[in-house]
């Protein structure tokens, strides 16, 4: 066979595939020897996934899904696409009435992976779909049974792996969405993703595309979302649009390092805009990381309000620079390397509307966030008199307090962050 005929023969075969892209049903009601129809539903999404070809959608009824053996994670080993929130006859889709969860418990931690889901797979010409699902680490997280515990928050402070509370594992401290190694197009939106002990969404991506588009973020660790490019001749471009941003946690809870809503990388070309980027212990946007003459970014028609050091964090050589929308050089920004275009950004001029929609113990709690450190050292106690007589060195103590770290969010106050205010942010998902 010529090469014209071979080349014919794999376009044919790749339409072939694309036009009879299956339609398989998950329901916690169905059993996995089922058909995978509708009105035969498999019961897991693993499953579903093993039987699924490339360009496959699965459509998901409401119920909290954990993986093979209840595992706590999901390999998503092929392209194809995720749809969420359907009743569990599949008759009405509504993502905020019919939760479908990725919300994994503390038992599962042993046996962690990378992401809750977790996307690994080729497909260069692929269009995956992640539509209308709740990925919420709080039931895996350890949380200090009192310690940095705010008058009305559910729990006290996120204890840092080894630490735990009165949890059997350490928190589950991994990405909620990991992207290993994907291609192709990628789509993510009407999600919600909250409580992460790691960065909520975290996608390594060979090249193509990525949009998020319409998602809540809501009180993670470290990051909210980050896209990497792997691909320097290829390059990726970020599609961060309508997404509802808040209360991203520092690292540690020192409020020392990291705490972004959002980042621009090297080999990217990402453009952010007509979000809510707000109350992130650092910055809502950070472009302080990766080379500036291999990414292209713009940051356009966002609102922002109450990012602790400020709304958007870039680096002025050799030092780090935090602006707030309302700073007189928040204009230069444009002038700046990698900035393609900085307009219509705004500050909410009214906080209301955040009424009625955000947990206030929390936001208060997250407002008057503090860490402080005692030094005590008396050499004349009795420890330092007894260390003196035996030759040894005489020593202090340090006590450490944080007033609040990474509680948990309650995941109903989490959905209620669609629709906060109309233009930006995560609007309500159509159904």
């Amino acid at each position: 066979m010529n090469l014209v005929k071979s080349a014919a023969l794999l376009m044919v075969t790749a339409m072939a595939t694309s036009s009879f892209a299956a339609d398989l049903y998950v329901s916690k009601s169905g059993k996995n020897k089922n058909a995978g129809t509708k009105d035969a539903p498999l019961k897991a999404i693993w499953k579903a996934i093993s039987l699924a070809q490339p360009g496959d959608v699965i459509h998901v009824a409401e119920g909290n899904y954990n993986g093979e053996m209840n595992k706590g994670w999901i390999l998503l080993d092929k392209p194809v696409s995720l749809i969420g929130g359907y009743s569990n006859d599949f008759a009405e889709r509504d993502v905020v009435a019919h939760k479908t969860m990725f919300q994994p418990t503390n038992e599962m931690n042993s046996t962690k992976g990378q992401g809750i889901l977790h996307l690994k797979y080729d497909g260069e010409s692929s269009n995956v779909v992640i539509d209308g699902f709740i990925f919420d680490q709080a039931e895996a997280n350890s949380y200090h049974p009192v310690n940095g515990q705010p008058e009305g928050v559910s729990t006290g402070m996120w204890l840092e792996p080894p630490s735990k509370g009165n949890t059997t594992n350490p928190s589950l401290n991994n990405y909620s969405l990991y992207g290993e190694n994907s291609d192709g197009t990628i789509t993510i939106r009407n999600c919600v993703f909250t409580n992460a002990g790691n960065i909520a969404l975290n996608m390594n991506h060979r090249s193509g595309k990525i949009n998020l588009h319409n998602n809540v973020f809501v009180a993670n660790r470290i990051q909210a979302a980050n896209v990497n490019c792997k691909s320097a001749q290829a390059g990726c471009e970020v599609d961060f649009a309508n997404n509802t941003v808040l209360f991203t946690w520092t690292r540690t809870k020192t409020f020392e390092d990291m705490g972004y809503g959002v980042r621009a990388n090297s080999n990217c070309v990402t453009k952010i805009h007509n979000n809510i980027l707000a109350l992130n212990m650092m910055s809502g946007f950070d472009n302080t990381k990766g080379d500036s003459k291999t990414k292209k970014v713009y940051l356009d028609n966002n609102a922002f309000i109450l990012n602790k050091k400020g709304d958007v964090s870039v680096t002025v050589s050799p030092s780090i620079l935090w602006l707030h929308v309302a700073d007189e050089a928040f204009e230069d920004l444009e002038d700046q390397p990698s900035m393609e275009s900085v307009n219509g950004n705004v500050s909410i001029s009214d906080p209301a509307v955040f009424k009625g929609k955000i947990n206030m113990p929390y936001l208060e709690g997250f407002l008057n966030a503090t860490y402080t450190e005692q030094v005590s050292y008396n050499e004349n106690s009795p420890a330092n008199q007894f260390r003196a007589a035996m030759g040894l060195n005489k020593q202090g103590s340090i006590s450490s307090k944080v007033s609040m770290f990474m509680n948990k969010y309650p995941l109903d106050d989490a959905l209620n962050l669609f629709g906060v205010m109309a233009g930006y942010g995560a609007q309500v998902p159509a159904e």
